[in-house]
């Protein structure tokens, strides 16, 4: 394995400063970048984006331990960096830095480029503001094997740091729409022939009852208020999720994965 860059060591540098300003989203919106930490996401990112990488920082420490990692980065031919601990933690916003971290380039999905696909399991979140929550359901929309997450404008940056963490990588196994106005998003799924289910606590249609084998999309609403009325009328049918026991009601991203997996049931009986 090539021997490392000469370590960067110094926290106040331009170059740590440039990578720190990626937490900010106005900063990521002008850059078109933004910051992967830690090893399950730098390993995705490396192993089905690399092309997405402009580089890759990692401590000495972490270059022996995911010695993989930065063997598999080095072939992919992408610049890679040895940083000292200080300069890392400068970098990101964990509190405990893993050892790496990737300045990565985003590549926009888009709406058309799904539809062309022929999509059979998709969903659409709508103002959807929790960081995890969001991460959480395209790790779970990917886990089940929906063929893309799209975003309304509304939510949460799916690029801000905490978003990221959450999907554990996930982010670049599929594709993720953002921006998207969400009541005209559900006209061209309808027009695509794409059923539209509204998930809310208030819907009629119980999630058991359903036939999912048909092409699909799931939409999800706020994380306080649900979906706005506007967008739930829009929805072929409203749904939810039936409670057995004494809970009030599943978070969004629990019911999110469990109407993704009834879909998965559904499109996949055979568990393939």
């Amino acid at each position: 394995m090539p021997p490392l860059s000469t370590p960067l060591t110094n926290p106040r540098s331009d170059r740590v400063k440039a990578v720190r300003a990626l937490s900010r989203r106005s900063v990521r919106s002008r850059t078109g970048r933004f910051l992967a930490e830690g090893p399950q996401s730098v390993r995705e990112v490396v192993r089905w984006r690399p092309e997405t990488v402009l580089d890759l920082y990692v401590t000495a420490e972490a270059a022996a331990r995911y010695a993989d990692i930065v063997a598999a980065a080095q072939e992919a031919g992408l610049f890679v960096h040895e940083v000292t601990e200080p300069v890392l933690a400068a970098m990101g916003d964990t509190e405990q830095p893993q050892g790496l971290a990737a300045v990565c380039r985003v590549v926009p999905a888009s709406l058309d480029g799904v539809l062309e696909a022929g999509p059979r399991l998709l969903v659409l979140l709508t103002n959807v503001r929790d960081p995890g929550n969001a991460g959480t359901v395209i790790r779970g929309a990917d886990a089940a094997g929906a063929d893309a997450v799209l975003v309304s404008e509304s939510s949460v940056d799916v690029f801000g740091p905490k978003v990221v963490r959450s999907t554990a990588g996930s982010l670049f196994h599929l594709p993720v729409v953002t921006g998207l106005p969400a009541e005209a998003t559900i006209e061209r799924l309808q027009a695509h022939g794409i059923r539209v289910l509204a998930a809310d606590g208030a819907g009629e249609r119980l999630l058991p009852e359903l036939d999912l084998r048909a092409p699909h999309a799931w939409v999800m609403g706020n994380e306080a208020w649900g979906l706005e009325p506007d967008v739930r009328d829009r929805c072929d049918e409203v749904v939810r999720v039936p409670i057995h026991g004494k809970a009030e009601s599943l978070n969004l991203a629990m019911a999110a994965t469990v109407c993704l997996y009834a879909s998965a049931g559904a499109l996949h009986p055979l568990g393939r």
